[in-house]
């Protein structure tokens, strides 16, 4: 599986373990945000450590997340490679997306 899940409480650490988060994995990403919702997390970390590539699929799957958990709780993305980092700049979805360093700072962001 590209995906790891684990939950803790009332939230989930995503990990992506895969080097593109494309087309292929995105819809994968979706459905897990979906019912990671339905069953109650309220807030998510989206760990892209190992994602070294990330195209428009990957980013609609980011902001599908984003939606989802903003209303009752929050998602953060963290471990940014250089490459995605540079996309979501691009993109202006810094501005949008709540972005921490590690998983640690992403908890803590969670915790405000």
């Amino acid at each position: 599986m590209s995906l790891k899940i684990t939950k803790e409480d009332a939230q989930a650490i995503v990990s992506v373990e895969v080097e593109k988060l494309d087309s292929i994995i995105a819809p994968d990403l979706k459905a897990e945000f979906v019912m990671l919702e339905k069953s109650g997390v309220k807030n998510v970390v989206v760990d892209l450590e190992d994602a070294k590539y990330c195209d428009s699929s990957g980013l609609s799957a980011l902001l599908v997340g984003n939606r989802l958990f903003k209303e009752n709780g929050k998602l953060v993305i963290c471990g940014l490679q250089p490459n995605v980092k540079k996309l979501i700049e691009i993109s202006q979805l810094h501005t949008v997306l709540n972005i921490a360093e590690s998983i640690e700072d992403a908890k803590s962001l969670i915790t405000l």
